[in-house]
């Protein structure tokens, strides 16, 4: 965290992992594309592949005399971890990074592999990172299975919530154009200030009802709107608006983009509009790694996650489309970007002990098969778990109820929310 690795720059936070994974055996490569550091590395090649996905890189600090404590000089009081980086998220790496040194160090075989993909450019541009990565695993055919990401994903208690899917994104840029002039002679202008106050309007109004179990409606915010030339005399001869829509799967981008400049075209004003910053959404529909996190979650805290897709981006949505199993699971995310970012101490050991928990359950075999452990206990409290399915579904009401789907191959769709504590 003392290292200032304000994305794209990873100032040597990777060979800190790096270094430590090594001494686990860990096989490294660099895949480095541009200014970008990315971090693979991998323990075992068998199938199921796990791999953890991060990101080294932060959001600038911003003033350091906003902040009780230097950004960029990790700080412990009041039980907290204080510094840029602590909840989004090199504290999440390190949690991986410490449960599996415990876990490999008890574990001399196990079943599958074990693999990170960390890179420094997920908090900006997002395109010479986890991407890059991806794809070039793609091409010599390495497959991911299961794909964790430490994102911080937590709401009000550690694993109260995990992610099992993102809505896309998108950004526009809006110039709206008018004629500069004097203040005193608004007759020899066109202001695009006013102009551009029905088209604000009607876009701050713009909502769509495309919300389901899964995901929330698509949303449009207004982020940044631009104008003048700095002094108070001069009507400005052109406006900049940037906006951001959040977008359910059910909503395309091109219709997305039809229905603005609809919009743009019947206010009548003069425009150029450029649409950039393209990030696909993402669901995962199979349950199998989800009731792992949930069962470990459950184990380690007594805490009953909720499967969410809420928020915004992450790079899950590039390792989705190999078909892997994407879930999200990270610590509180209260104070990410923030003054004053910090994460507790014992929410860090927590979540280490979860990690280590669901490399537990993902990779050790049974004593009599090579059915992974998670597996063989699923099975044996099978019978108990059915006969206590319905109390617990009235006890905790109407929020779990969406996440009951279904009761498929012998066990139940999310299992890790009834669970017993021996699994």
């Amino acid at each position: 965290m003392e290292k200032p690795s304000v994305s794209p720059r990873d100032e040597g936070c990777q060979k800190l992992i790096s270094d430590r994974l090594k001494r686990l055996d860990f096989t490294i490569e660099s895949m480095n594309s541009g200014d970008v550091s990315n971090l693979w590395a991998r323990k075992g090649s068998q199938s199921p592949h796990l791999s953890y996905v991060g990101h080294t890189d932060v959001v600038p600090a911003g003033h350091s005399s906003d902040w009780k404590y230097p950004p960029f000089t990790p700080t412990i009081a009041d039980g907290r971890l204080y510094g840029r980086g602590a909840a989004d998220m090199k504290a999440s790496i390190a949690a991986m990074v410490t449960a599996c040194e415990r876990f490999f160090g008890r574990h001399h075989s196990f079943n599958g592999s074990m693999s990170f993909l960390i890179t420094s450019d997920e908090e900006a541009v997002a395109i010479d990172g986890t991407r890059v990565v991806v794809d070039r695993l793609m091409q010599r055919s390495e497959g991911i299975d299961y794909c964790l990401v430490g994102e911080p994903t937590s709401d009000k208690v550690l694993g109260d919530t995990i992610k099992v899917g993102r809505r896309g994104s998108l950004t526009c840029k809006i110039i709206v154009k008018g004629k500069q002039g004097h203040v005193a002679y608004p007759h020899l202008a066109d202001n695009p200030i006013h102009r551009a106050g029905e088209l604000i309007e009607k876009l701050a109004r713009k909502t769509w009802n495309d919300g389901d179990d899964v995901f929330p409606n698509t949303t449009l915010q207004i982020s940044n709107v631009r104008s003048g030339v700095g002094v108070d005399n001069v009507i400005p001869g052109i406006l900049e608006l940037t906006m951001n829509i959040r977008h359910s799967p059910v909503t395309s981008v091109d219709s997305l983009i039809d229905e603005v400049e609809h919009l743009c075209q019947s206010i009548g004003i003069a425009y150029d509009i450029e649409w950039y910053g393209f990030s696909e959404p993402y669901y995962t529909v199979k349950t199998e790694f989800a009731e792992v996190i949930s069962a470990a979650v459950r184990q380690k805290t007594g805490v009953l996650p909720v499967m969410s897709t809420s928020g915004g981006t992450s790079d899950g949505r590039f390792v989705a489309k190999t078909g892997a199993q994407v879930v999200e699971l990270g610590p509180l995310k209260s104070t990410i970007h923030k003054v004053n970012e910090c994460i507790d101490i014992n929410e860090l050991d927590l979540l280490s002990e979860i990690y280590e928990k669901i490399l537990e359950l993902m990779l050790v075999n049974s004593s009599t098969s090579s059915t992974p452990l998670w597996k063989n206990k699923i099975q044996t409290n099978l019978l108990n778990l059915v006969t206590s399915f319905i109390q617990p579904i009235t006890n905790r009401g109407v929020l779990y109820l969406n996440q009951v789907r279904e009761v498929r191959s012998g066990a139940l769709t999310v299992l890790g929310i009834w669970i017993s504590d021996q699994v």
